[in-house]
């Protein structure tokens, strides 16, 4: 049973050292220049130093959600497609309707400004 493993194994072992001297490599010879901005937590939508009872702007969050939400449903697309010649018409129409539903959730989002940044 071993001889049907074997190739996988070595793959395995193979990748990881592979990935292993690759981040080794990276962290010894990669450049080292920390600063007070390079430092600082990112992407929060708001500055990270200020009063921890400030208001913030949900509009980044609701941008966020509003990616990871057409995201996993763009990910449905990829078995359809796989699928394809199996499913016949029914799936293409059953695949239409979802399409179209997300259009029509798209356009409601841009309408009610979900989208802008002013």
């Amino acid at each position: 049973m071993l001889p049907h493993y074997l190739p996988i194994l070595i793959f395995l072992v193979v990748a990881a050292g592979l990935g292993g001297l690759l981040i080794a490599l990276g962290f010894l010879l990669g450049p080292r220049r920390p600063n007070a901005e390079k430092l600082a937590p990112y992407e929060c939508g708001f500055e990270a130093f200020e009063d921890s009872r400030m208001k913030f702007d949900v509009r980044y969050y609701l941008v966020a959600i509003l990616f990871i939400l057409f995201d996993l449903e763009i990910a449905f697309l990829f078995p359809w497609a796989v699928s394809l010649d199996v499913i016949g018409h029914f799936g293409i129409a059953s695949m239409l309707v979802f399409i179209s539903l997300l259009v029509v959730g798209f356009i409601y989002e841009w309408k009610k400004g979900a989208l802008e940044w002013d």
